[in-house]
Parts: C-alpha cells; structure tokens; sequence
C-alpha cells in the first residue's frame, strides 16, 4: 500500500494523497471549523462512529496555506514548530543509501526520497515517522526516536534507557522546537510533548473511559462529576491508548520495554567512541608570534571591533558581551573580505513564539553532541550502527584536533 502510493505521488508533483489505510480516515481542507462537517457528508451520519478522533484547527505560520498542508496528516497532528527542520530534512536525504527493510526489501527505492522538502515542517516529520513504521518500526517507537526526551543530563532515569536514547541519537537527530503531536494508526493513540514543554497539552479522563486532550482545558463541555482523572502532559513525556486492549498505557512501562530489547548499552560500549577518552600525543604545540596570530585573525575574518569588544570582554571577564543594535554590514554569503565562521549563521524560526533558552541553567534539556562516522541503518537495530566517534561539542580545539 505504501509502495503504491509513493509511486502514484511521484507521477506529478500536483498529485496528494490523504490517506491509503485500511484503519484511519483524514478529512482535511481549507476551512472554518464549522465548515467541515458541511462540506464531508459522511460526517453528518449517526451510525457513524469511530473509537478514535483527531482534530486540529490553525493557522498557516511558516509556510503558505494549501490544502495538502492542511492537518491532520497521515500519522500525526502537530501544534507548534520544528525549529531544526532544515537539518532533520537534509540528514533523512543523507542516510537514505545505507538504509535497508526487510518489510520493503526490493522496493525501498520506490518510496524515496521519504521526505518532501515541498511540505510543511509538521508534513516533514510526518513523512519521517510513516518511513519508520511502513519499514516495520512500531509507531510509539518511531515517535519516540524522532522527538526524544531529556536523556542526557537527566539524574533519574535508568541506565537501560540512557542507552537506548544514545543508541538511536547516533542515527537521528531530534526534531526539535516547541510541540505538541498527537499520532495514531487506527489501533493506538498517542500524544507527546516536546522537550521543553513549549506548548501545552492537558487531558481529562471520564467516568465512562472516554480520554479527552486538548492544548486547553474547556474544548469541550464536560461534566464535572464524571471526570475521574484530570493531568496535563509533561515535557518530553508520552501518552498512549491502546484501543484494542481498551486501555491506557503506562509511559515508564512502555519506554523500559522498548529500551530492554536490545544490549544497547553493550553495542555502544564495543563501539562508540568518545573523543574525550583518547590520549593526547606526545607532541610540542606551536606556538605563534604576535605577527603570525595577527596574520591568521585577518585570514579567518577577526576584525579589530570583534576582538576589542567581544574576545577580550570574554578573556578579562569571563562572560559574553551584551548588546543590542542593528547590523549594517554586508550579508557574509555577500562580503568579498574575509568572514568569521560564525558571521553565516542566521536565525530562521518564529522568534516570537519561541522563549530564548538558557542553556547553561537548562542544561538538561540542551546538548551539543555531534556523532561523526559512517551513517548506520536506521531500520535495523544491531550493533555495527553505532559505531562512531562522539564529540561533545561541534567547535573543536587545538588539543581536540591533537587527538
């Protein structure tokens, strides 16, 4: 089925399809809330039921509205933004040729690439977690590699799912900004909550085992006498109704079963690699006159402003210089001198809607380990894949480069 439809979508770039399952129906348009129902007749029906329901009404903030970027998507509904959606996109492309399913053996080429960089941010992530679970991934599985929670530096949690968190991070980095997802199948439901707790989610649980979520209390008109569990949800945090046991999943249980199926911690310890760990040789560093530093400051972009009032305001005190003012120098892809590394950086999300975050203070939820080493088979759990070298920060010194 999925085969199919990839091939179909491919045919035209105007060509969409809404769904294809045999479990979930998506009714999405350019509408008013109150439209919907009047445009899709079947809606209107009274012997139509379902045991599951997902709405999400909103805005256009990032890309221009279309019908296809409606929600809800195939596998999820999302409330927010996915700030890293550039790099998560461009990686997904990279990894492409090492991958390889035993569910789509022979025919994974047909079904990439499994992102369409055309699509919204929340379309983006969404082709990634249908790519995982129709290559035979289970779709809390996938939810949980693409938007992990706090793992690092977080104190209480067990060892087995540090492992497990680090194992799939060297293969995936974290769709990261301020979200919260509802995803489902047709046989579980799910919600979770980004890393931050960025955007709100809170639910009620009735007397009559009816689950309501919403990003506000309120939606809908519910009894108070028949509430009998009224929670929000956590950041980083997950929610599951299994609707064929008829049940609620408990998190803890359902993250330890995943993270106990592998020897994780064992694969990583036989082939991970930490640049911390290795020896420094036993070599002389150069040393550089003030003319040679002064020569490699104007080769790499050091203007004289940027060393008065910022690296050494650094070196006497310890901390980076405040200030506010507008720039009046030329975009770094433009400049014909040479420019600092940093000066090609530039922000690209909506600044309004996303607090600024302290990284030194909320370190828990902030990290900047990169992986370095051949990219591993996302779609096959074993241990080859995780061997690489880890760094743990992207800006290397001269020891670092020693090494």
């Amino acid at each position: 089925r999925h085969v199919i439809r990839r091939v179909f979508e491919q045919s035209s770039d105007d060509t969409y399809v809404a769904s294809l399952s045999s479990r979930t129906i998506a009714y999405k348009g350019m509408f008013l809330v109150g439209q919907l129902r009047s445009f899709f007749e079947d809606l209107q029906d009274a012997d139509y039921e379902s045991a599951i329901a997902l709405v999400h009404s909103r805005f256009s903030t990032n890309t221009n509205p279309s019908w296809e970027r409606a929600h809800p998507n195939r596998f999820i509904v999302h409330n927010g933004e996915i700030n890293t959606i550039r790099g998560n996109a461009d990686k997904m492309r990279a990894r492409e040729e090492n991958m390889e399913s035993e569910y789509l053996k022979g025919e994974l080429h047909k079904v990439l690439p499994a992102i369409n960089i055309a699509g919204s941010d929340s379309a983006m992530l969404d082709n990634a977690i249908e790519f995982m679970v129709m290559s035979g991934m289970d779709l809390p599985l996938a939810v949980m590699i693409a938007i992990p929670e706090p793992w690092a530096n977080t104190k209480n949690m067990s060892q087995e799912k540090k492992d497990f968190y680090q194992y799939y991070a060297t293969m995936m980095e974290p769709w990261d900004g301020p979200a919260s997802i509802l995803f489902c199948d047709g046989d579980c439901m799910g919600a979770v909550l980004d890393r931050n707790g960025l955007r709100p989610s809170r639910y009620y649980i009735t007397d009559d085992d009816t689950l309501i979520l919403s990003s506000e209390v309120g939606v809908l008109d519910i009894d108070p006498g028949k509430i009998v569990v009224k929670e929000r949800l956590h950041p980083g945090k997950m929610l599951l109704v299994d609707t064929v046991q008829g049940k609620v999943i408990d998190e803890e249980e359902l993250k330890e079963r995943y993270a106990s199926r592998q020897p994780y911690g064992e694969w990583l310890d036989s082939n991970l690699t930490e640049l911390s760990s290795l020896k420094i040789p036993n070599q002389k560093v150069p040393s550089y006159t003030p003319e040679e530093c002064k020569r490699l400051q104007k080769a790499f972009g050091y203007s004289y402003e940027e060393v008065k009032t910022s690296i050494m305001n650094m070196a006497k005190n310890g901390v980076e210089g405040t200030a506010a003012m507008g720039i009046d120098a030329p975009l770094a892809v433009l400049s014909d001198k040479h420019q600092n590394l940093f000066g090609y950086f530039k922000q690209l999300f909506a600044q309004v809607t996303n607090p600024p975050i302290d990284a030194i203070r909320e370190e828990v939820v902030t990290s900047t380990t990169v992986y370095i080493g051949a990219d591993g088979n996302l779609l096959e759990e074993r241990a080859e894949n995780c061997r690489m070298l880890k760094v743990e920060n992207p800006i290397l010194t001269s020891t670092d480069l020693l090494k």
